[in-house]
């Protein structure tokens, strides 16, 4: 009798989940069906949503319901608080599954190759994330006593990290951020936050939405300077060409020339400069300097020589995200990212390594929004199909679903699963209504496990 296809994913974030609801969508999902475990580091799912999205942001932490409705489907498990490789290989994957989809995610902060980037008060943004984000893994506190920040980078992470740091803790209260992170940021010292972009305004990779939604704060007043608006003929070239470019040029434009008022928390949005060191004094950071640029007609920029610089005390990277290297697999260092074809993994000697596939940011680099990973996962899914058709699956040992429950047991594995998820929300909402809010976030991963095992 013929079973179903079983699937591995390994990350509940979204781009596992959408490589699930692609399968589920698939001409394989009929008789004899597929069956897909989710195996997540996290004792709860829903990764970057979870984990890596600013906390004033539901208006994407809202994509969760939709993630939720996959989950929800019977064909599909969640083991949560799994690590790979060290409670379950690849090998051992294997043995359980038809075929393996990595959808890792990237967590880590990029490296920035200027002097003085290790000084006490320089911070990677993804650090920082992690943090104000309730993660479990991450310090309970982090060091706010900078009156004068600097952030480098400009896409949404960067304006993620500034915004931040310049609103008040009591802002962020009717979020779900912890008690911990609520303290930490009654306690920033930070009046002054400096984001800074080496190249223009048409070359800024922020989001038109979340860019205006810096000046929606009572708090913050946003401040661009005039000199730094320029374009040439390749900046031009991408307004006309990028509609999301030429709105978040013109906010920039609009806010250049109107008068600077009298909020509390300066926000300064800098253009055309290049950091070039942070400047140290008895190992902790007293400054940072730049290098004036100019563009040089193709929308890229050359330096000019002219050099300032900034008072602050603190530096935060938001130059990446990075993934982490993912043991039997092939790694490429410099995009970190597995090598692949369509999603196929592909060996140093460029041949698939069977029933292996990736999805998401280790598939292609952390670029683009979320929503971008659907079309990642459809081509991963489309081509592991397609392998399936024509026998190119290996068969696996045992691929009874109570046979990976019994190996996790048998290595005396705490995971999680999509039941327990529903009691940790639970939980945590519970927390949330007692203060008049949505939702408090539990931090220490003990105290997860232990809500998401809980009997109603």
């Amino acid at each position: 009798m013929p079973r179903a296809l079983r699937i591995a994913i390994v990350g509940a974030g979204p781009a596992g989940i959408y490589a699930a609801d692609a399968l589920l969508k698939s001409e394989a999902a009929s008789d004899p069906g597929v069956s897909i475990d989710l195996f997540e580091r996290m004792p709860a799912p829903f990764g970057l949503i979870r984990y890596g999205v600013a906390p004033d942001h539901p208006r994407i932490k809202g994509i969760i319901t939709a993630l939720h409705q996959v989950l929800d489907k019977p064909q599909i498990r969640l083991f949560g608080n799994v690590d790979y490789p060290s409670d379950i290989g690849l090998d051992d994957l294997r043995a359980f599954y038809d075929a393996v989809i990595f959808s890792t995610g990237a967590s880590a902060d990029r490296a920035m190759d200027i002097p003085g980037i290790e000084l006490d008060g320089s911070y990677g943004a993804a650090d920082f994330v992690s943090w104000y984000d309730g993660h479990p893994d991450v310090p309970r506190t982090w060091p706010l006593e900078a009156e004068k920040v600097a952030v480098l980078g400009v896409g949404n992470v960067a304006l993620d990290v500034a915004r931040i740091l310049a609103k008040t803790a009591d802002e962020l209260l009717p979020t779900e951020i912890p008690p911990n992170v609520y303290d930490g940021l009654a306690a920033n010292k930070a009046l002054e936050v400096h984001v800074f972009g080496r190249r223009g305004p048409a070359q800024a990779k922020f989001s038109p939405m979340e860019l205006r939604e810096l000046d929606h704060s009572p708090n913050i007043e946003v401040i661009v300077n005039p000199e730094d608006i320029d374009y040439d003929d390749g900046s031009i070239a991408t307004r006309r060409a990028n509609k999301q470019a030429d709105m978040v040029a013109k906010t920039l434009e609009n806010w250049a020339i109107r008068d600077i008022g009298d909020r509390p928390h300066k926000l300064f949005l800098h253009f055309f400069e290049s950091p070039t060191e942070v400047i140290g004094e008895d190992g902790k950071v007293v400054g940072l300097r730049t290098e004036r640029t100019q563009l040089d007609g193709t929308g890229n920029v050359t330096g000019t020589g002219e050099t300032h610089t900034w008072d602050v005390q603190a530096v935060y990277r938001a130059v990446g995200y990075l993934s982490d290297e993912l043991p039997k697999l092939p790694f490429d260092y410099v995009s970190g990212t597995v090598p692949h074809e369509g999603g196929r993994v592909i060996e140093e000697g460029g041949e698939h390594l069977r029933s292996t596939y990736v999805t998401g940011w280790i598939k292609r680099g952390p670029i683009g929004l979320i929503g971008h990973t659907k079309g990642d996962a459809n081509e991963t899914v489309a081509n592991l199909l397609e392998d399936h058709g024509a026998g190119r699956l290996d068969t696996p040992a045992a691929p009874a679903e109570e046979a990976v429950t019994a190996f996790l047991e048998g290595k005396g594995v705490a995971y999680t699963t999509w039941e327990g998820w529903h009691r940790l929300d639970s939980a945590e909402r519970a927390l949330g209504a007692a203060e008049g809010r949505e939702r408090v976030k539990i931090v220490d991963r003990d105290a997860m496990l232990r809500a998401s095992s809980a009997q109603d």
